[in-house]
């Protein structure tokens, strides 16, 4: 089994209830399960984490860095904001995939850049929470040519 670390930024914990005309109405545990089905076929075996604290997200970039094979990040709205991450991105050797549920070219002008992008693999926005399975599928492509 390769090992990923899944890490959900800030509000997140509040899908299905916070903007269902932006985000949908699925959940963060909804999506936890759908991850965790894509992974299984593929041999990965993700650490699906959230939290509302940078800190708290900059030591699971690390530790995955450390410990995991890949990374998949929803920096939520720290992605727009947080150098912090961004370095944390930068730090680790291993892909890393960032993920945006809403298509954040589609939105208010300060979504459309985010630090985090420049330190990751690839960026996937807009898919809603089929862009998670994109980015396991994405993992999975990258550990095999890298075999």
């Amino acid at each position: 089994m390769h090992p990923i670390v899944i890490v959900n930024g800030p509000n997140l914990n509040m899908l299905g209830s916070r903007e269902p005309s932006v985000y949908g109405s699925e959940t963060l545990d909804d999506i936890r399960t759908l991850c965790e089905k894509s992974a299984a076929p593929l041999s990965i075996k993700p650490d699906f984490r959230q939290s509302n604290h940078e800190g708290e997200l900059v030591t699971w970039i690390q530790e995955a860095g450390q410990k995991a094979k890949g990374l998949i990040i929803n920096p939520a709205g720290f992605g727009h904001t947080s150098v912090a991450l961004m370095d944390a991105l930068l730090s680790i050797k291993i892909p890393a995939i960032e993920v945006h549920i809403s298509n954040i070219y589609k939105r208010e002008e300060f979504r459309h850049h985010t630090y985090t992008a420049r330190a990751v693999t690839g960026v996937i926005s807009g898919l809603g929470s089929y862009g998670y399975v994109l980015a396991i599928e994405a993992l999975s492509t990258i550990f095999k040519k890298n075999a």
